[in-house]
């Protein structure tokens, strides 16, 4: 199950980047930079203030991971095909198992493996997710759905101004969760059913 979740977000984040630049893969992006920038808005939403009383945002800390992995996807499509990537990236995943530790010490060390490295630490973003208690499954099914509505605003006009972000009073982002969540992440089609329901529900609603 986990190869063709791999392999399906591999594709996805492939065709997303072509629809951006159809080169992408000889722009030579600093995808490890983005990393960088969206580790530091990942730690504010998780609280590093000992001058002030925080608590942890769970949900923007997921959405900044999930923000994190297509980026992280992108350096790991560099090497090779989403076949070739998924059997690699399986393979370092296979390693070992992870707890939940100091979440705030881990992103330290995931941020300066990245920047060392300029590479994707997988295996850091791996004791994230423990330390986020966000499983596997829940991360494919965040992804997929960011993935699907970044390709949906593309395809309606988010270029050139002409994309509704909010129809009927709510913002497009929680149209997907509702029907994300009335969907069978395990289905084959996953990300084709989200879809033809936001382009139903966009056509319904802001199109009127």
């Amino acid at each position: 199950m986990m190869k063709q979740q791999l392999q399906v977000m591999l594709t996805l984040q492939d065709e997303i980047n072509t629809v951006v630049n159809e080169n992408w893969r000889a722009q030579s992006y600093a995808w490890y930079r983005a990393i960088w920038v969206e580790s530091a808005e990942l730690l504010d939403h998780y609280g590093w203030k000992w001058w002030k009383k925080q608590q942890p945002e769970m949900d923007q800390v997921k959405l900044e991971l999930v923000d994190i992995w297509h980026f992280g996807l992108s350096l790991e499509l560099q090497q090779g095909s989403p076949a070739q990537v998924a059997e690699k990236m399986l393979s370092e995943l296979s390693t070992g198992e992870w707890t939940p530790g100091d979440f705030r010490e881990n992103l330290e060390a995931f941020t300066l493996n990245t920047l060392a490295s300029r590479q994707f630490d997988l295996v850091g973003f791996a004791q994230l997710l423990a330390d986020a208690e966000m499983p596997f499954t829940e991360l494919y099914q965040r992804y997929v759905g960011k993935n699907v509505l970044n390709r949906f605003r593309q395809d309606n006009g988010y270029k050139d101004g002409s994309y509704i972000k909010n129809w009927g009073g709510r913002e497009d982002n929680e149209h997907l969760a509702e029907i994300a969540g009335q969907l069978d992440a395990h289905a084959e089609d996953y990300s084709e059913q989200i879809y033809r329901s936001l382009d139903e529900r966009y056509r319904e609603i802001a199109l009127v």
